[in-house]
């Protein structure tokens, strides 16, 4: 069996549109394709998708995860250094939380008669703390703008991304 869970529905998006999150690779404007939400006063959009496909049978889990960027959804209407750097801070948190969703499965225990549902339940707790941290990111740095807290959460994102860099082999399937 089979499945795939997503941030987002997929079936919109081609895999041309998507980055993978790498640390030599950062945004650019150039990335962010979709035209501006006009109901929104944000100056910019990140759009990151976490995936995991997994598969299993009766003694082990096979899974795959992936953290991507999706130039054709995500938008900018100012363009300047602080808010460019302020998303690609959104796209490092997505990160975060697909190793975090790597080291969770890593250390689940496998049941064959539960591991589908407790797969899933895995993904949506990560998925939810994902949104959390988005949000609280936004609302401390005020979108950018304070620089002190924008300072503090890169310093946070950078230390996060270094404590679970053992957990960043993800992308190849790995079996449990």
């Amino acid at each position: 069996m089979i499945l795939l869970l997503n941030l987002l529905l997929l079936t919109t998006i081609t895999q041309s549109s998507l980055i993978p999150w790498s640390a030599s690779r950062k945004l650019s404007w150039e990335d962010f394709k979709a035209s501006p939400d006009p109901k929104s006063p944000n100056a910019a959009l990140t759009n990151s998708i976490i995936n995991i496909e997994f598969s299993y049978d009766d003694q082990s889990l096979t899974y795959n995860i992936r953290c991507s960027f999706d130039k054709n959804t995500s938008w900018v209407r100012v363009r300047n250094h602080d808010i460019l750097v302020h998303e690609q801070g959104h796209f490092d948190i997505a990160e975060i939380y697909a190793r975090r969703l790597h080291k969770a499965v890593k250390e689940y225990r496998f049941n064959a008669q539960t591991v589908n549902q407790d797969v899933m339940d895995i993904y949506q707790n990560m998925m939810n703390l994902h949104r959390q941290a988005q949000t609280l990111y936004d609302k401390e740095t005020d979108f950018s703008r304070n620089k002190v807290n924008q300072d503090d959460w890169l310093k946070k994102i950078n230390q996060q991304l270094n404590e679970l860099k053992q957990y960043a082999n993800y992308q190849a399937p790995m079996k449990k």
